[in-house]
């Protein structure tokens, strides 16, 4: 059965007169008839009767006719479906974001986003810089918000916004009620930190700056979750690090760890936050790209 026939037959079903199908269709009258034919012997029996007073269809017609519309609706949306797709117009986004673009970037992107492209959907993960780019590269993400820029090729990168560091201290830390402390002053605490395949840009501003204040940093011990961190750091007397959006949320005891932040300067390390995705990514990411956006000053 062929998709041509099967919509001869429906616009005969409609019009009941061979010469108005054929003209709707834009077709010599004695194609249409091979197609009704050729249809008919595909299904094995007769749908249209026609006499030289009127066109009718059979019971079986009739029957068919109903199913046949059916078919031709679907075939129509496969086609938009696919022409849709390959225009990024529907399909499924998959995002990975950390702390600051959750707070500070998706919630403008994804309403301008869901303005703009209603069909569209977005699956959103949260991690940590490591595992996102991991993903990013086996195929699991279609981008990733991340601290740092990707050193790997086929790789690209735009620069969202620019987030400072602060130490992270229990309420009952030495250091609790104090807005700021040199970086220098941490030669002499207890530290909390995170393996550097899990965020390796923020790994390495924090021991950046730890070398240019002429100090090593006392690792006390090492926690990749940053929920896990802040539980550590309220209960215990070490000093963890968080970028400043992050700090501010445990200081306001949102049903969490109660944590408070200090700022760290001389040098306050900063890290750059980057939306990065494949550069053969699929045609849709380009409609999330679009709604990033512009780069904004420094994030306290």
């Amino acid at each position: 059965m062929e998709l041509r026939h099967l919509i001869s037959f429906l616009a005969i079903a409609d019009e009941l007169h061979f010469g108005r199908a054929a003209a709707r269709l834009h077709l010599a009258q004695p194609s249409l008839s091979q197609h009704l034919q050729r249809l008919e012997r595909s299904v094995g029996v007769e749908l249209v009767s026609r006499n030289s007073h009127e066109v009718r269809l059979t019971p079986a017609g009739e029957a068919f006719r109903e199913v046949g519309q059916d078919i031709v609706i679907r075939v129509q949306r496969a086609r938009e479906a696919a022409v849709s797709a390959a225009a990024g117009r529907t399909g499924t986004i998959r995002v990975g974001y950390n702390f600051p673009a959750g707070q500070r970037v998706l919630p403008g992107t994804l309403a301008r986003f869901n303005a703009r492209h209603p069909g569209i959907g977005l699956d959103m993960v949260s991690m940590r810089t490591g595992p996102q780019l991991d993903a990013l590269a086996r195929g699991r993400l279609d981008v990733a918000m991340v601290y740092g820029r990707p050193a790997a090729a086929g790789m690209r990168s735009r620069l969202l916004l620019r987030v400072p560091l602060v130490a992270v201290v229990g309420l009952e830390h030495h250091w609790a009620g104090r807005e700021d402390a040199a970086f220098v002053e941490l030669a002499g605490e207890e530290c909390i930190l995170f393996r550097r395949t899990q965020s390796a840009a923020m790994y390495d501003a924090i021991f950046a700056a730890a070398r240019a204040s002429g100090i090593e940093l006392n690792v006390a011990e090492e926690v990749d979750d940053p929920g896990a961190t802040a539980i550590v750091a309220a209960v215990k007397p070490v000093v963890g690090f968080a970028s400043a959006v992050r700090g501010r949320f445990g200081a306001a005891g949102r049903g969490g760890p109660r944590t408070t932040s200090v700022r760290l300067y001389a040098p306050v390390p900063i890290l750059d936050l980057n939306a990065v995705w494949n550069a053969d990514h699929r045609p849709l990411v380009g409609a999330l790209l679009d709604c990033l956006p512009a780069p904004d000053p420094l994030q306290t």
